[in-house]
């Protein structure tokens, strides 16, 4: 609490993330940056499952993305939940980040997905669910189609058997492309009896098809 007091009042003192003015109002930029972000804020389809989404992946954002994500630039996190949170939400029981694998979060020290759920999760006042482990991605090389989605079906795995199970739930991401992770995770989560599955990323590309 103290923190945030704080932090409150070292706010008008900072400056924008951006452009470096001291007219930061929204997280960690100003109101012009804010404005210019590449925003989305629609729901798009991939492999067709409705999926919010905030924003294009595009400058700034996709270079803050990156650094968030390879290098460990986690002073980004306020501004990209602060981003997520122009999206509706519906009523979920519980948020699930997509996992990464061991060997992915040895490299980075953290799973970004988790990051931006446990905001969320602090927003909605629900808890982080985990029942999915994902293993180490196989080559895709010379796989056609429908054997690269086996593949990456097969990398999700169900956890130890827990008693908790949850009907309602919302899948987390930081970057959607063609929502073969986001479907195979579904898949699983749909074998633990969860029947309404919402999902929202904070960015995707500008190749954007299928807007609703």
């Amino acid at each position: 609490m103290l923190m945030s007091r704080f932090s409150r009042l070292l706010q008008p003192f900072l400056n924008c993330s951006l452009c470096q003015s001291d007219r930061v109002t929204q997280a960690s930029v100003c109101q012009d940056c804010w404005q210019q972000l590449p925003w989305l804020k629609q729901t798009i389809h991939r492999q067709e499952i409705p999926i919010q989404v905030a924003a294009y992946y595009r400058y700034p954002l996709d270079r803050m993305i990156q650094q968030f994500k390879y290098e460990q630039q986690l002073h980004y996190l306020p501004l990209f939940g602060h981003i997520l949170n122009q999206l509706k939400f519906p009523k979920v029981q519980a948020i699930v980040p997509m996992p990464i694998s061991q060997q992915r979060l040895i490299e980075r020290g953290y799973n970004q997905a988790l990051l931006l759920a446990e905001h969320l999760a602090k927003q909605l006042n629900v808890p982080i669910w985990q029942p999915i482990l994902r293993q180490e991605q196989q080559h895709q090389k010379g796989l056609n189609r429908l054997e690269r989605l086996s593949n990456i079906e097969q990398q999700f795995v169900l956890h130890a058997p827990s008693k908790v199970r949850y009907r309602r739930i919302l899948i987390v991401d930081d970057v959607v492309t063609t929502g073969s992770s986001i479907q195979a995770l579904s898949l699983k989560l749909q074998q633990l009896g969860c029947q309404q599955i919402h999902v929202a990323c904070l960015a995707t590309p500008s190749y954007i098809d299928n807007i609703i």
